[in-house]
């Protein structure tokens, strides 16, 4: 059983692996490796001049898996389902987490199965942390937007549920803030 599991490894999935990683919760990343990014190229991604799609995920899933976060690629998850202790994800194994991160952009059918609320345009319905209508549950990126698709916007949502998660976990509105002295 990890704390998180992430299915998602785009912006979202990887942001939100990369602060709960970085803060101490067993991560863990499902990805089917088919990204959008993987047809992208970046020009206005905050901090970025121009960068490949694929180069950019690659960069960040060694980012991740440098603070702990466990990155699975090709893996096709065909279920999820809340328990009484937190989630069970089928794919070619079946894994348990406490929190759960759906970051599979416009696909939503986990989602669904799940018995997340969907708003009346057809998109996850989620709270200003990402968390669905199903506890501990989140869904990020594309998901929760009807067209307003956006890496640098996806991103964030992830790390709102990694915020989001990290506070129940430490009891206490929790700050990811980092000073020169944490690079040192």
């Amino acid at each position: 059983m990890v704390d998180v599991l992430v299915i998602g490894g785009g912006p979202a999935g990887l942001s939100a692996g990369l602060f709960t990683a970085k803060n101490d919760l067993g991560t863990l990343v499902l990805d089917n490796d088919k990204t959008w990014m993987h047809k992208a190229h970046l020009f206005n991604y905050l901090g970025i001049e121009s960068m490949d799609g694929s180069e950019f995920i690659e960069q960040v899933r060694m980012q991740a898996a440098g603070f702990g976060a466990t990155i699975e690629t090709d893996v096709a998850v065909t279920e999820v389902t809340a328990t009484d202790d937190g989630f069970e994800v089928e794919a070619d194994e079946r894994y348990e987490a406490d929190y759960l991160v759906l970051a599979t952009g416009a696909k939503r059918d986990l989602a669904e199965s799940l018995g997340c609320d969907f708003t009346d345009d057809g998109v996850v319905e989620v709270d200003v942390t990402m968390e669905t209508s199903v506890p501990d549950a989140y869904a990020t990126g594309a998901m929760v937007r009807v067209e307003e698709w956006q890496a640098i916007i996806s991103a964030g949502d992830g790390a709102a549920a990694a915020l989001n998660i990290l506070s129940k976990e430490h009891g206490d509105h929790f700050h990811d803030f980092d000073t020169p002295a944490d690079a040192a």
